[in-house]
């Protein structure tokens, strides 16, 4: 006789705020790993009572490509294009993550000029996932104009990124000790057209949908994590700062020319769907300060320091890490001192964050589970890695 686990009544009541409801079934059902909504292979597996979420267990791996195992057997300067595969909307980020780690193990210096353009490519690259996230976000929410609004400026952006890597997503663009290929005065001026207009275009969205009462309703309230849980999961970036930790690495321990620039740190205090919102949208309105700053002042110089043709990091265990769009992108290196990395751990924020889904969760409706997966943000490639 088949053991059905699932079929068993109970009454033991299930803590819903505003319900004092008998539980009496569960149910389990699988969102994902086809449901468009999980944004990814991603199969969340859902125990319900009715509508009212019970547990969430995320089943990850759909995507695993052996990443981290690949480097042990690549040298260093083949490993960079690798990174750009993990979150592939930040790939800038990404590889920043990677050679900075190097750089410092091996004690490079790099040229001003390079230190400003890889700064420039971060903050351009972050308002490039934002722009994204925004749009599916709005998408999953049943809004599809803004999905169209949003992939008008990513597609300047992708434009300005093909103009100096060659390359649309996978940029393959940073080098131990600078950059690949050097910006233009006029591809300068391009962006600063851009940055002009665009946050015309941010203000648009606000009109179209951060004051929609739908949005609201949807967002408000729903996937609530305090400050103390964020911390204690590893929380980063937006997830982190939207329940008012103003923890960013940009300002905890900068990087590149990011404590020469002026800009806020980007914060809510609800810890819910909609402060992960308010939070990206600001980030982009910082990343336009940021920007105008660094193309007013970008020095003149080489873009690539003295780098040995041949990259052996010296034996030991080091750490790097960046803000990315998404959270702290982490390299944990350790090295016998030969050509390729004896071990190469990344830390990404994405498989992080999906441990908070079913603090998030539990107690809400299945419907809400499409706003909570949009508002961490995640990429699957990341998680997978």
């Amino acid at each position: 006789m088949a053991l059905d686990t699932h079929s068993e009544r109970r009454t033991e009541t299930l803590e819903i705020p505003g319900s004092d409801l008998p539980r009496t079934e569960e149910m389990m059902v699988n969102m994902g790993p086809q449901h468009p909504s999980t944004h990814g292979v991603l199969r969340a597996v859902l125990t319900l009572d009715g509508e009212r979420i019970v547990d969430v267990d995320s089943d990850v791996g759909y995507l695993h490509r052996c990443f981290e195992k690949i480097c042990e057997q690549q040298n260093y300067p083949q490993i960079i294009p690798y990174t750009d595969r993990t979150d592939y909307l930040a790939g800038m980020t990404n590889e920043l993550a990677l050679v900075l780690t190097v750089e410092k193990a091996i004690g490079l210096e790099v040229p001003r000029r390079a230190q400003y353009i890889r700064t420039i490519m971060a903050e351009l690259q972050r308002i490039h996932s934002h722009l994204i996230w925004f749009g599916t976000f709005a998408l999953d929410m049943g809004a599809t104009t803004p999905f169209l609004y949003s992939f008008r400026e990513r597609e300047t952006i992708s434009d300005f990124f093909e103009e100096i890597t060659g390359a649309r997503m996978m940029y393959n663009y940073m080098r131990y000790g600078g950059v690949r290929n050097d910006i233009t005065s006029e591809w300068v001026k391009k962006v600063q057209a851009f940055l002009k207009r665009f946050p015309e275009n941010l203000q648009e969205y606000d009109d179209l949908f951060t004051g929609n009462p739908i949005v609201h309703a949807r967002t408000q309230g729903i996937g609530k994590i305090s400050a103390e849980q964020a911390i204690a999961y590893g929380a980063s970036g937006p997830v982190l700062r939207a329940t008012g930790v103003p923890y960013d690495i940009r300002r905890a321990d900068p990087y590149l020319v990011y404590d020469e620039l002026q800009f806020d740190i980007a914060t809510a205090s609800e810890g819910d769907v909609w402060a992960r919102y308010q939070v990206r949208m600001q980030e982009m309105r910082q990343s336009v300060r940021m920007l105008e700053q660094l193309l007013a002042g970008v020095p003149e110089g080489e873009i690539m320091g003295k780098a040995p043709r041949i990259i052996k990091v010296p034996a030991g265990h080091y750490y790097g890490h960046v803000d990315s769009p998404r959270g702290e992108v982490g390299c944990y290196l350790v090295s016998t001192g030969e050509r390729t990395p004896y071990r190469l751990h990344w830390r990404s924020p994405c498989f992080v964050h999906l441990q908070l889904l079913p603090l998030m969760a539990k107690g809400h409706l299945m419907a809400d589970m499409v706003a909570i997966i949009g508002s961490i943000d995640i990429v699957m490639g990341e998680v997978d890695r």
